[in-house]
Order: structure tokens, then C-alpha cells, then sequence
């Protein structure tokens, strides 16, 4: 299997590293309490993304759907009809305002994971990707590959902008589809890329995006690929490939720029044992080389700290079920090494997670998730740390 790593050197070398950067740095981090942020029992609300906006409010965004179980049905799933991309919005960071507002109801199906960007000129992104749901009479007509989910078809990506802090919201933006994309959508049309994960503002300007695409249609493997924006998410271009391997699977990917101007991409698996992966490129992302971090837990999300360390936060699905994140050095060379910090450990089952966090100031910090007790309806959770010496 090329999976373009020497993990033995690989460990050596972040071992050696994380050495030498430990000097200096010794704040620690320590959980300050956790928080219910939204519950309804009569909506399935998960996968969160959150960001500070120009105005020095805090916007986060989720899926909700209908708890299907109160309808007396069996339980709830990722894929419904009727999941919309929704927000709260807070001064603080603590105090939630109570009833979520739409960002955006596709028309032509459900929604899934709104993954927030603020801008340096205050422009907000919000990546998602949809589900359209055909009659019997539809789904044996589709004569293209097409990915399937329960009664789901895949739509694939797009991309609303707001310049007014996240009051309004554009009409969706459909990034291009690639050349490694084996599905169609129901009209017959190659599916956008799309993603769950963080967009990157480089030092330039430029966005960077790492989504996903199936490249195997009988196996339904998907892997990693760099796109870019130099208009503020308006058009994108495809530029590389992050990741490839003939059996492992690569897909919610978030994407940081350390600042040595390396590209590291923090990448979920599947089909190799829950590992969480990094690769990273050198040349401004032409291209990446990947190898396992050495330990389990997706997908996974990083922010810079005020010391340039790196929070990379992730959840954990084995028991005991939570929410589990790591300090890095600045260039992210100490991943092997670096102590994992347990936020939560708590959870009613496999099905939570999808933590993303950001800074509240320079001492505090938020994480949200999704989260359920004894297996309940899912609920957006919050868990504030505080950054101690």
C-alpha cells in the first residue's frame, strides 16, 4: 500500500521536534463547564460550525431536522427531507439567542453540516452539500452512477455568502465537480465537490478548500482534493490531490496555514482502524504527503492560539463516547507526542461530535458539538476551556 509516509522516521522527527518546541510554551488548557446551547425534542440538531464575525459577534450554525422518533418512527438518521442549515448568534459566546434562524432551505432536498468561514474583509462562507429524495418511479430511471443513502440521493456541494455579518444570505454558489468524481446527481450531471470541514484564508487571500469525491464506484471510497478561491469564495479552481490510497478512505477534512506558510490538512478515515490523519504540503499546496497522527478520533478541526500553538479538536467514537482535542506546537510537527486532552467523556452513544471551536478572547475557548444523553434527542453542546499557565 503507497501511503507516501515512513511512519518510523516520520515519529522520530515529530518526536525530536516537539522537544525542541516545548520550551517556552506551558500554558495549559482546563474546561471551565459545559453547556446545552439548543435543545428541542422535536428536531435532530447537529454538526455545528462556529465563528467570530466583523462585528465581534459569535455566529454558529447546525442542521436540524425533525426528530423522526417523535413521529413514532424507529429513530433518525443523517439524511432527511426536510434538514435545513440554521443559526444562533451570541455576544459572549455563553448567552444563546433561543430560536434558530434559517440560513438556507434547499429546494431540491435536505442539508447538511454548514461549515462556517469568516473573512479578513468580514465575508462570511458557509459550505454545505444536499440530499434530493426521488419516488420509486424516479430512483429507476436514474440511468448514471449516483450515490444513495437510505432514500437519499446525493446532490453534492454548494456555497452561500453573507456581507452583513449573517443576516442575509446569497443564493448558493456550485463549486465545479472533478475529474475523479464517479457520481451523477438526478438530473444526470457530475456532483459539485463538497465537504465537511474548515475553509482556510491564507496569508494572500486566497481560500483554501480540501473536499472529497468518490473514486471508486463499486467500493464507494472517497478521497481528498485542494481547491481554491482567489475571489472570496465566488469561483473556485481544483489544484491538487491531498490524499489517495487504493483502500483508505479520506473525507472530512479541515485545512490550516501555519505560519512557516505550510498547508496541513487534518483528515478523517475510514477503513483504517478510526485513524486521524494529517498531510501536509510545503509548496503551497501543489502537493501533500500523508501519514496517521497515531490516534483515533474525527473528523477534526484546528485554531490558532495567541501563542501560535494549534487547538486541534476532534470526537471520539469508542467508549467511553466525548469530545477529545490536543495542544500543537506551532507548525504542527508534534502530533505524535502532543498530550490529548479529554473535554468530555460522557456521551449516550457513538452518535455525537463534530466538534468545532474558536476563541470567545485570548483566554478562552469554545468548543461546540453535537452531543446526546442515554441516547436522547441530539442537542448542539458547548464546553468552554480557559487557557491556564
Amino acid at each position: 500500500m503507497n501511503m507516501k509516509r515512513n511512519s518510523i522516521v516520520g515519529l522520530a522527527l515529530a518526536l525530536l521536534f516537539s522537544t525542541q518546541m516545548s520550551f517556552g510554551q506551558s500554558s495549559k488548557v482546563k474546561k471551565v463547564k459545559d453547556m446545552i446551547i439548543y435543545q428541542d425534542n422535536f428536531f435532530y440538531s447537529s454538526f455545528p460550525s462556529i465563528v467570530k464575525t466583523k462585528n465581534n459577534n459569535f455566529l454558529l450554525s447546525f442542521r436540524r431536522a425533525p426528530e423522526r422518533r417523535a413521529f413514532g418512527e424507529k429513530g433518525t438518521n443523517h439524511v432527511d427531507p426536510n434538514s435545513y442549515l440554521v443559526k444562533l448568534e451570541s455576544k459572549d459566546g455563553q448567552n444563546w439567542t433561543k430560536v434558530p434562524k434559517l440560513i438556507y432551505s434547499h429546494p431540491f432536498g435536505g442539508s447538511q453540516d454548514p461549515c462556517l468561514l469568516t473573512l479578513k474583509d468580514g465575508t462570511i462562507l458557509c459550505a454545505s452539500y444536499g440530499w434530493s429524495f426521488l419516488r420509486d418511479d424516479g430512483l429507476k430511471n436514474l440511468r448514471k452512477q449516483h450515490f444513495q443513502s437510505g432514500d437519499g440521493t446525493f446532490l453534492g456541494g454548494y456555497i452561500v455568502r453573507s456581507t452583513d455579518n449573517g443576516k442575509t444570505w446569497s443564493d448558493p454558489i456550485y463549486p465545479p465537480s472533478i475529474g475523479q468524481e464517479v457520481n451523477y446527481d438526478m438530473y444526470g450531471n457530475k456532483v459539485p465537490v463538497y465537504n465537511r470541514g474548515a475553509m482556510y484564508e491564507s496569508k494572500t487571500g486566497r481560500i483554501f478548500w480540501v473536499v472529497a469525491a468518490t473514486d471508486n464506484a463499486e467500493t464507494k471510497k472517497t478521497s481528498n482534493y485542494l481547491m481554491y478561491s482567489d475571489d472570496k469564495g465566488k469561483t473556485w479552481k481544483y489544484m491538487s490531490v491531498v490524499a489517495e490510497d487504493p483502500k483508505v478512505s479520506f473525507n472530512e477534512t479541515s485545512i490550516y496555514e501555519t505560519p512557516k506558510g505550510d498547508l496541513v490538512a487534518f483528515l478523517r478515515t475510514a477503513g483504517y482502524d478510526d485513524q486521524a490523519c494529517i498531510a501536509r504540503s510545503t509548496d503551497g499546496g501543489k502537493t501533500f504527503e500523508w501519514q496517521s497522527m497515531g490516534f483515533q478520533g474525527h473528523p477534526l478541526q484546528a485554531i490558532r492560539l495567541p501563542d501560535n500553538r494549534v487547538f486541534v479538536v476532534y470526537g471520539y467514537r469508542h467508549q467511553p463516547y466525548g469530545i477529545r482535542a490536543k495542544i500543537l506546537n506551532a507548525e504542527c510537527t508534534d502530533f505524535a507526542t502532543a498530550e490529548e486532552i479529554v473535554i468530555r467523556e460522557d456521551g449516550g452513544g457513538w452518535d455525537i461530535g463534530y466538534p468545532w471551536a474558536v476563541m470567545l478572547n485570548k483566554h478562552q475557548i469554545l468548543v461546540t458539538y453535537y452531543f446526546n444523553i442515554n441516547n436522547g434527542t441530539r442537542h448542539i453542546a458547548g464546553s468552554l476551556l480557559e487557557l491556564t499557565k
